[in-house]
């Protein structure tokens, strides 16, 4: 896939990539790397603080012990530091398990954010969803053994009844998580492969 063209003013579009609940650790610093050589200017949000786990009992405990406001507020900023970064044009988001719902929770409150792309997050209320301002593309497999596909239904409904834009891609053979190669027992590479593809394609076409 062709890398982004820098514009006739020389900006390049900007991307939040939000962690998983591990921190942001060695597979969202090469997220952020891949997408780098796509052309993307990346920032990769420490949600954490530098804490960074590979125990999902510590995981779990950093994640609910996060506030929420607080979490957003900080997407909020990142934002603005991308905005008030002369070589960017627009600002969007991608996100992965957590960071996925961060994303989608971004993109209820920050009419800045012109794309956002969550992988396997939880789904905010609809009352949120109903505000939701920018194009959402959604990745799920279907194996998830922690959000329910009526979730996702949910999403697609709301988003929907809202007339918002938003594409979900479910993949038959994927559990949670499949996106992320350092996690043998999850990782599906045929389906990394095309849900890569299909976010830049989508982030490309929504941040120009």
């Amino acid at each position: 896939m062709d890398n982004i063209t820098t514009s006739k003013s020389g900006k390049r579009p900007g991307l939040l990539v939000i962690q998983e609940w591990w921190g942001v650790n060695d597979h969202i610093r090469d997220v952020a790397r891949r997408l780098q050589n796509e052309g993307f200017i990346t920032v990769p949000v420490d949600m954490y603080d530098g804490k960074v786990t590979k125990d999902p009992e510590v995981a779990r405990g950093l994640m609910m012990a996060m506030d929420k406001n607080a979490a957003i507020e900080k997407l909020n900023a990142a934002v603005k530091s991308l905005k008030a970064n002369p070589e960017v044009s627009n600002v969007g988001s991608i996100g992965f398990c957590m960071g996925g719902f961060l994303t989608l929770s971004l993109a209820c409150q920050n009419s800045e954010l012109k794309a956002g792309v969550a992988f396997y997050g939880n789904v905010p209320p609809d009352a949120s969803l109903a505000k939701v301002s920018a194009p959402i593309l959604y990745i799920y497999g279907e194996k998830d053994q922690h959000i329910p596909a009526s979730e996702i239904d949910r999403l697609e409904q709301s988003m929907k009844r809202a007339g918002k834009t938003c594409h979900v891609v479910r993949y038959p053979k994927s559990d949670h998580a499949f996106f992320n190669d350092t996690r043998k027992e999850v990782y599906n590479p045929t389906d990394a492969k095309d849900a890569w593809e299909r976010s830049l394609a989508f982030l490309k076409k929504n941040l120009g």
